[in-house]
């Protein structure tokens, strides 16, 4: 399984997953984010392509091999038109050929071609080599970057956003990195080589050639400045399309059980129509660059072949010369071409590095405090003094809440849905910093303790539980990857998930769908506690894990819940009152305020809001208050 390595289990799993719908939170939890805004102007250049070439480290010297190579095909594409231009003149005497440099001029030509033909050959080889080992690099640097993003860098952007600059926009960087580059020091290379030539041989003719110059880069600088916005703007389009499409995917059920079908598929044809008007756009006016360059490029070879021939009538010239300057005219041109072309190339992939380097310039989770202590044996009492947080400065959800959860205590969430109950348990998990106050954790501040050894003392079990591609037995011992086989056994006997994990064909071998979709969800849950139950956890945090399964399958997850939480802190988040009448203590959260606090007995005789709420769930049932 891919994803386990440690500093996912660090940064992500804590035994039991990501708290998912966090209420206040921008983007209302994972995967639900705003889209992407306006598209603003390109960066910089200049600036883009050197922090690029950073990335080129190691392979450099072979880039420096690499460029040695095409000095090399682009002195023998030079040396071609003027053999040419030689063994015509050795034929054009009158009545006579000067057989010997004919034999001569053909042979280097044939040894010309072959020499370069094999130069090519290991040119693409160990450029293709180069660029995908940077690509390789610049994606590794990306990825391990958004796991060192805090929660709330990915509460305002969509999975599908992210996913596309991780593939569609590296890919762009390595199209041109391996395909563009060379072409562009090879034709540099070409287009001065070729000037030379051309001064060499006739500066009258060279005058004529270059004539059609201030026409090309005219015409480059148009364009480019407009294809530089459009395809900056499909990148960003893109990005849209494949978050819709994600987002469509993994919520299909949803999708159907609302008949949202059309919906769905109206949303996908706006955003895929502007992707099209947009990408149409960038494509013809980019594809202008070709014939209207080819126009100008004829003009210019007119012009030579024009003046060419009158020099040649008066004997100033040989036809030969001639012959060799059309060949080094239209080498001088067609690079010109290329370059433009390669420009547009470079734009997209610019405007992808550009989207790549957005996220790796994205602050970081705080940095551990110098001499944070490494929390070891925790005992599991925790207390909030005076803690108050909003994930917008200006919007608070928790408004100073102190209570104290001794080690070993039961302590449950109550309250109606945004009122700060998940905030709480986020804060405590430190996937937030407090606005103000303090949390501390068997009496030190958790700021004071490093960030990786204060995650791996909470084990959380959520409501929608997520598993991984892989085996059953990789998604249990993602809890901790060191566990033989016999403790995640037991980890699962404990979590009363052997029994349907044993009738299952292959067991814990059993290979899981995207999301563990071919189990019920009471089946992922009990995983999820097999999971947390391995990691042995000081702390434990249980965030509705019971409220979206059958009663039987309820009684079954309660009792191993009750294992999972012996002799641990625990923190439970519940609708369902009746998963919480035992514990020790019960606070009802709502508007960010700790309005009552008591164990069950003590909330009842208070006929408050638990009072309410409690005989709200058990009138229908023939239950007192």
């Amino acid at each position: 399984m891919a994803q386990q390595n440690k500093q996912n289990n660090q940064q992500q799993g804590l035994a039991g997953g990501f708290p998912g719908n966090m209420p206040g939170r921008p983007g209302g939890g994972f995967g639900g984010g705003r889209r992407m805004g306006p598209v603003v102007k390109p960066k910089n250049f200049k600036a883009t392509m050197l922090r690029l070439w950073k990335y080129f480290g190691k392979e450099r010297t072979l880039f420096i091999v690499i460029f040695c190579f095409t000095i090399i095909d682009a002195g023998l594409g030079l040396t071609i038109p003027y053999l040419i231009g030689r063994c015509i003149d050795a034929m054009s005497k009158a009545n006579t050929v000067n057989f010997g440099g004919l034999e001569i001029g053909v042979i280097v030509m044939i040894a010309s071609y072959l020499t370069d033909a094999l130069i090519i050959f290991l040119q693409g080889w160990l450029m293709a080599g180069v660029s995908q080992r940077i690509v390789q690099n610049l994606r590794r640097t990306l990825f391990a970057k958004l796991q060192k993003l805090p929660i709330a860098f990915f509460d305002t952007r969509t999975h599908g956003e992210l996913m596309s600059r991780l593939s569609n926009d590296i890919d762009n960087v390595s199209s041109t990195i391996s395909q563009s580059t060379t072409q562009l020091m090879s034709n540099t290379i070409t287009i001065m080589g070729s000037l030379v030539m051309m001064l060499v041989l006739s500066p009258l003719l060279t005058l004529a050639s270059i004539i059609t110059i201030p026409m090309v880069f005219g015409l480059t600088r148009t364009i480019a400045k407009k294809t530089s916005r459009l395809f900056k703007e499909q990148q960003a389009v893109l990005g849209q399309l494949n978050g819709h499409i994600e987002e469509s995917i993994s919520g299909i059920h949803v999708v159907k059980a609302f008949n949202h079908e059309e919906k769905a598929i109206e949303q996908f044809d706006e955003i895929n129509s502007r992707l099209c008007q947009v990408g149409l756009k960038a494509q013809v006016l980019s594809g202008y660059l070709m014939p209207i360059m080819n126009v100008i490029n004829n003009i210019g070879f007119a012009a030579v072949a024009l003046v060419g021939g009158a020099l040649a009538v008066e004997n100033l010239i040989t036809v030969g010369i001639i012959a060799s300057f059309l060949s080094y005219s239209r080498q001088f041109a067609r690079p010109l071409n290329d370059i433009a072309n390669i420009f547009n190339t470079l734009q997209s992939a610019i405007a992808g590095a550009e989207r790549v380097f957005d996220i790796l310039d994205e602050k970081e989770e705080p940095e551990d405090v110098p001499g944070a202590t490494v929390l070891e044996n925790p005992k599991g009492h925790v207390e909030f003094e005076n803690v108050s947080f909003g994930y917008r400065p200006d919007v608070p959800i928790l408004k100073d809440i102190d209570f104290i959860s001794k080690e070993g205590s039961n302590t449950a969430l109550v309250g109606p849905t945004g009122a700060g109950k998940t905030t709480i348990v986020n804060l405590l998990a430190r996937f937030y910093d407090v606005s103000e106050g303090a949390i501390y954790i068997d009496g030190i501040d958790i700021r004071e303790y490093t960030r990786d050894s204060l995650r791996k003392c909470f084990g959380i079990v959520l409501q929608d539980t997520y598993l991984f591609s892989g085996t059953i037995r990789e998604n249990i011992k993602y809890g901790r990857l060191d566990a033989t086989d016999e403790e995640m056994e037991q980890a699962a006997a404990m979590a009363n998930a052997d029994v349907f994990i044993k009738r299952l064909p292959k067991g814990y071998d059993t290979v899981l769908q995207e999301s563990g979709s071919n189990l019920s969800q009471g089946q992922r849950q009990l995983l999820a506690i097999a999971r947390a139950i391995l990691a042995n956890p000081s702390i434990l945090i249980l965030d509705e894990a019971t409220s979206s399964v059958d009663t039987r399958t309820e009684l079954h997850i309660q009792e191993a819940m009750l294992k999972l939480m012996n002799g641990r802190t625990s923190f439970i988040i519940a609708h369902r009152l009746s998963t919480i009448r035992d514990a020790d203590t019960i606070m009802f959260i709502d508007g960010g305020e700790i309005v009552e606090r008591g164990n069950h007995d003590e909330l009842m005789n208070l006929n408050g809001r638990y009072h309410n709420l409690h005989f709200s769930q058990f009138k229908n049932l023939g239950e007192g208050a």
